[in-house]
């Protein structure tokens, strides 16, 4: 089959992707968010129960409907673009779209992009699995990517936004470049369905300008500073709330977090004029903070609200996602700040600022998130500001991320064969010489008999040193009988442990000038060798690329 016909199915299947996810996330999130607006109208005891009941609601679906299922959303698209084969499970989509519709629509302080970049990830890696004779594993890899940004772009309706999150996310120092084509057409076919059904209002709301350049850039790095430590302690903190969905049991959660989302939403309906702020994803809680003048006091306590539910939703067991809940903590941050610069609470640029640093920083995704203000905005001069907000934040965060599996940089396919166990290149079926065998024994039997370039030297299973060609064509034929292989075996030839990597070994092959090396356990009891031609092999390297390259971009 011909590349060009191959392209050409590639886009054409990415095209058709990205409309399906918009059609499938339009309807998660219209369930969504007609739960969420009936429940926000709701008595005051019935709000501090309802986010309880909808954890309740999401662990029994995922163990049903989910087929024993995870809460986790969008770190599923992260962990399968790693794998060299990446899968997810088709069954059990329905049960996490439906527990994430429980989980937000009830209250839950999570955002919905989590379930759409799921489900975008999940039809994109599938269509490789029932059509597997027209895409390669390569592809498979562009579309679980282009699904991944059809997510984001049908949520947010940010197609721009979609693609360089999908791309950016995997790394927190490198970029994905090669699903770039694929990503952009399935953002594309995703935003025009999802805006045709739903609508194209961004989530964000709409900023309001004319603030001059240097207060702009002197707030960008001063926001960009609080964020990023802000986000690094965030980050830390939510990914022990996800450990602790291991750690205790699913009634204990439940419990914990039924009573603190239940307290915080009696909690905030008090302080915030009958409004129930700490429920939801938490655009109510960016609008309350730009359309009132609620004080530096009541912003600190709303920051703080919002925080503590999303938290108390990641440990209970919650299905979404933390897109938004990050931009939501940096809006709050932001207008904190603009308040403490003496800013007009009309103006939206420290918000603005603040979403972008703390976004960026979370996610270690700082394009994507000055991508996300450039679309959500209507100011264009908010732009350069919060590149450097994002900047400064991603910098002071260090490697902290809310995103599960993700890696610090691409790793080329070689390299990252390396980095396998030791183990995974262990021969132990291993024939050994003793060191009292003379070398005409050693020549005959292992040189010539078996065509073995060097030998191990075991004396009752312990390792003494290597001997090889090298050391045998050092004595004469005629002296063959006269020499044992205990006086010509190298023995400083090191030996490996078990708990090595194959980078380690060959480092170790390379400073002692062998090809084969030893492995033994702590006491020098011989285990077996590793052969460079085994760690190097040719056909394996092949088929860890798959078909990479015969696509142009």
């Amino acid at each position: 089959m011909r590349s060009g016909a191959r392209s050409t199915r590639l886009l054409v299947a990415c095209i058709v992707l990205g409309a399906t996810v918009g059609l499938v996330v339009s309807g998660f999130e219209w369930l969504a968010e007609a739960a969420l607006h009936e429940v926000l109208h709701l008595e005051v005891w019935q709000l501090a129960i309802a986010p309880g009941i909808g954890l309740c609601l999401s662990a029994l679906i995922l163990r049903t409907l989910g087929f024993g299922a995870s809460p986790s959303t969008s770190d599923e698209y992260v962990r399968a673009y790693h794998e060299r084969n990446p899968e997810i499970r088709l069954r059990e989509m329905p049960g996490r779209l439906l527990a994430g519709v429980a989980t937000v629509g009830l209250g839950g302080s999570l955002g919905l992009e989590g379930p759409a970049i799921y489900t975008g990830a999940t039809l994109g890696v599938n269509v490789r699995r029932f059509f597997e004779r027209w895409f390669t594993r390569d592809e498979a890899k562009m579309l679980l990517t282009a699904g991944a940004a059809a997510g984001v772009a049908a949520i947010f309706r940010t197609p721009a936004t979609g693609v360089i999150f999908a791309l950016e996310v995997p790394y927190y120092e490198d970029v994905s470049r090669k699903a770039l084509i694929p990503a952009l057409l399935s953002s594309a076919a995703s935003y025009t369905v999802f805006t045709v059904l739903i609508d194209g209002n961004p989530v964000v709301p709409q900023a309001t300008g004319g603030e001059d350049i240097q207060t702009a850039i002197i707030g960008a790095v001063i926001v960009g500073i609080l964020a990023g430590l802000g986000a690094r302690v965030f980050a830390n903190v939510a990914k022990r709330a996800k450990r602790a969905t291991q750690e205790f049991s699913l009634v204990r959660r439940l419990a914990a977090a039924s009573v603190t989302l239940g307290a915080l939403a009696v909690l905030s309906t008090e302080l915030f004029h009958k409004e129930a702020l700490s429920l939801g994803p938490g655009v109510e809680a960016m609008r309350f903070a730009i359309s009132e003048e609620p004080g530096i006091t009541l912003l600190f306590v709303l920051l703080g609200i919002r925080i503590v539910a999303t938290l108390a939703s990641i440990a209970g067991g919650g299905t979404g996602g933390l897109f938004i809940p990050l931009a939501v903590n940096g809006w709050l941050l932001g207008a904190i700040m603009g308040e403490v610069m003496g800013e007009d609470s009309t103006s939206q640029l420290f918000p603005t600022l603040g979403l972008a640093a703390f976004l960026g920083a979370g996610y270690r995704a700082p394009l994507a998130s000055v991508m996300f203000v450039a679309e959500s905005t209507s100011v264009g001069g908010f732009v350069v500001p919060a590149l450097i907000a994002a900047a400064a934040a991603t910098v002071v965060s260090g490697g902290a991320s809310v995103a599960g599996y993700q890696r610090g940089v691409r790793q080329g396919h070689l390299e990252r064969r390396l980095g396998l166990p030791l183990t995974s290149a262990l021969t132990t079926d291993v024939l050994t010489v003793p060191s009292d065998a003379t070398v005409a024994e050693f020549a005959i039997m292992h040189v010539l008999g078996r065509r073995q370039r060097v030998v191990p030297v075991v004396d009752d299973g312990v390792y003494k040193g290597m001997c090889g060609l090298d050391e045998l064509g050092d004595i004469e034929r005629a002296d063959w009988d006269a020499h044992l292989v205990a006086d010509i075996m190298r023995r400083d030839a090191p030996a490996a442990e078990p708990s090595w990597t194959l980078r380690d070994a060959v480092a170790t092959m390379e400073k002692a000038s062998l090809d084969v090396l030893a492995v033994t356990d702590g006491s020098g009891v011989f285990i077996g060798v590793v052969d460079s031609d085994e760690v190097l092999r040719l056909d394996e390297i092949l088929d860890e690329t798959g078909d990479v390259g015969r696509i142009g971009w």
